[in-house]
């Protein structure tokens, strides 16, 4: 059993700069692909960024290609989020996620089997 916790959320104006962080525990998150993903309300949980298990392969969502970083420490277990240039449409509740061992990192929601609760990310115009 692994237990994620994001913090890091908060209020910013529109072209800030937040990082999230996932801290993990209960199992080590080497060699398992990491997610983020954000949900806005009324809408499905959507794909933000992954790192794949050994942190050399990153996808990311269009809407977020050049803004977001992802980034993986393992020997912390955490995985943090690094989002510049936010813009109002950024304004969700991001989830951290783990996927399966030793593969890329995926973009599809159903590959991952543990989450965090989130942490809700509001951006101001």
């Amino acid at each position: 059993q692994v237990h994620l916790v994001e913090s890091g959320g908060g209020l910013v104006q529109a072209g800030g700069s937040l990082r999230l962080s996932c801290a993990a525990s209960g199992r080590s998150i080497s060699t398992y692909i990491m997610g983020w993903f954000r949900q806005a309300p009324g809408k499905e949980r959507d794909f933000v960024a992954a790192i794949n298990w050994n942190g050399i392969r990153t996808n990311y969502a269009d809407s977020v290609k050049g803004r977001f970083t992802i980034s993986r420490d393992d020997a912390n277990n955490t995985v943090d989020l690094q989002m510049n240039s936010l813009k109002p449409e950024d304004t969700a509740v991001y989830y951290c996620a783990l996927g399966p061992r030793y593969d890329g990192a995926s973009s599809y929601r159903e590959r991952y089997g543990y989450w965090g609760q989130g942490t809700q990310v509001t951006v101001s115009s």
